[in-house]
């Protein structure tokens, strides 16, 4: 049965929730993350590593991976969520579109997503893209 890179980095943080990786209870504990030991997730050309999902202190869900994405890549097609998002370049060139309007975004550059609205986003360059996502809160 295939899995959305959501659905698949859901069941990981869940994994590592469950083995005293990534949250207690639900609850996200204070922890540091190293990049190297952080596993690889493939979908086709795609990479993706999971870092944390769970509950804030107040019970507000968090949600963080980095996806690798070669050129010309993106990771679904435009869609729209209640959650909001953060996503953060770290290497490459990006095509981020919210709401119709499209933005070229190089390292350092982040573009916030707000609940409903449209989005999706694109590898435009001639090397693989990585970008760090930050999902705040639930679909329900």
């Amino acid at each position: 049965m295939p899995y959305s890179r959501r659905e698949l980095g859901a069941l990981v943080a869940a994994a590592a929730g469950a083995s005293g990786l990534g949250a207690q209870n639900g609850k996200l504990a204070s922890r540091i993350w190293l990049y190297d030991e952080l596993p690889v997730q493939t979908d086709g050309p795609n990479r993706m590593r999971q870092v944390f999902q769970g509950e804030t202190h107040s019970g507000f869900l968090l949600e963080a991976h980095e996806t690798d994405l070669p050129p010309g890549g993106a990771p679904h097609p435009p869609h729209h969520h209640v959650h909001e998002e953060m996503i953060a370049i770290r290497e490459g060139a990006m095509e981020v579109t919210i709401s119709g309007r499209s933005a070229r975004l190089g390292p350092g550059s982040v573009a916030y997503v707000a609940s409903g609205e449209e989005h999706g986003w694109r590898n435009v360059g001639d090397t693989r893209a990585r970008y760090l996502v930050l999902a705040f809160g639930r679909d329900a």
